[in-house]
């Protein structure tokens, strides 16, 4: 071999020796990390062509590698089916493809290349961004007339550092707006925006947009102002609703109590005795006067002392047979339980019977002879 070509080959390995590139490019893209060789010429049984990531300084992974005229693809499982030759490797240009980039994928990428005892190679500094995520926004305060409320805005992942910037929207347009000018940011938390005194004028659509250098992504929120005298009237139609259900249930209840009441009355009133019921009447014997009168009406021949012998003997048996059977008054169970004595006009009643007048009659030991 001439001196030319070999001087040729060490300057191009000096340059491949010194050349370090940085490529930053955005999660869920692709990417070709450049290498570019001469050493195909030389030998072709005797080519090998390695990929290496450097984690770091005392770590580091085989990405893709050509030896003894093969193709080893899956040797890191990370990315394995994503990494691949560009083109035609064994004509000088072995560059590294990677699709759908991960954050795992950063890192610094050595390609070396050998054959015939010549060496050459390529460091390349991959930097892989992510775009923040979809940001979560929320409210925290009151929306009242005169209250405070805090916007919050925050992104779960993405690339820092993450900025936020709080906007209004137009209601018509959508279009941009500032915000009112009672608002203000938090400087130690960007995410944050505090609306003071608020008013009607503080009702609108406000959208946070979450930007890094990978991209944004924004979330919108709906303020509604209240007036604090809508609010009163509302609470006072849920106290006055809640009033009403009350008395219903009220009314409900004693219509109920009531008619049990009544039924239950109605049950015990046969079982009962009126207290100011009437003491049943005494029964008065009567002498049987009727027959006493047809004897003695037969006997028309006797004499005067017969007769007022007879009366007299008469009158003493009528005094004795006359007298009345009085019944003992009649007490209700509720005297008896509560142990009443009975009443005077009970006693009076008693007294009062009358006791019929005694008729003479005849005696029935004297017959007309």
């Amino acid at each position: 071999m001439s001196a030319f070509p070999i001087l040729f080959l060490a300057s191009c390995s000096v340059w491949l020796g010194e050349a370090q590139t940085e490529f930053k490019r955005v999660a869920e893209e692709n990417v070709t990390l450049p290498c570019h060789h001469r050493l195909g010429l030389l030998e072709q049984g005797s080519l090998d062509i390695e990929w290496l990531l450097h984690i770091s300084e005392t770590v580091q992974k085989a990405v893709i590698t050509y030896s003894g005229g093969r193709v080893y693809d899956d040797l890191n499982e990370e990315q394995k089916g994503r990494v691949s030759f560009t083109s035609n490797f064994l004509a000088g240009d072995a560059s590294l493809q990677i699709i759908s980039l991960q954050s795992s994928d950063a890192g610094k990428y050595i390609c070396k290349v050998k054959n015939a005892g010549q060496y050459e190679w390529a460091r390349i500094t991959l930097k892989v961004v992510e775009k923040p995520s979809k940001p979560k926004c929320w409210l925290e305060g009151e929306l009242l007339e005169g209250k405070e409320l805090s916007l919050q805005c925050r992104s779960a992942s993405g690339t820092a550092p993450i900025s936020y910037r709080w906007q209004r929207l137009g209601e018509e347009d959508e279009r941009a707006e500032p915000l009112p000018p009672s608002s203000r940011v938090n400087i130690s938390n960007p995410g944050q925006v505090l609306l003071k005194n608020l008013t009607q004028m503080s009702t609108g659509l406000y959208q946070c947009v979450a930007t890094n250098e990978a991209g944004q992504e924004s979330c919108v929120l709906q303020v509604t102002v209240q007036h604090a005298q809508n609010i009163s009237m509302i609470a006072g139609a849920v106290c006055g609703v809640a009033v009403g259900l009350s008395l219903l249930f009220l009314v409900v209840r004693l219509t109920i109590r009531r008619k049990e009441k009544k039924r239950y009355e109605e049950e015990e009133a046969p079982n009962e005795i009126r207290e100011d019921a009437e003491a049943p009447k005494a029964h008065l014997v009567k002498p049987s006067s009727s027959s006493s009168g047809s004897r003695s009406s037969r006997s028309g021949s006797s004499s005067t002392r017969s007769t007022a012998n007879s009366a007299s003997r008469s009158q003493r048996t009528l005094s004795t047979e006359a007298t009345p059977h009085l019944t003992p008054p009649q007490y209700s169970q509720r005297q008896l339980d509560r142990k009443e004595e009975p009443k005077k006009s009970e006693y009076n009643h008693l007294v009062k019977v009358a006791v019929p007048a005694m008729v003479p009659a005849q005696s029935r030991a004297f017959q007309t002879v």
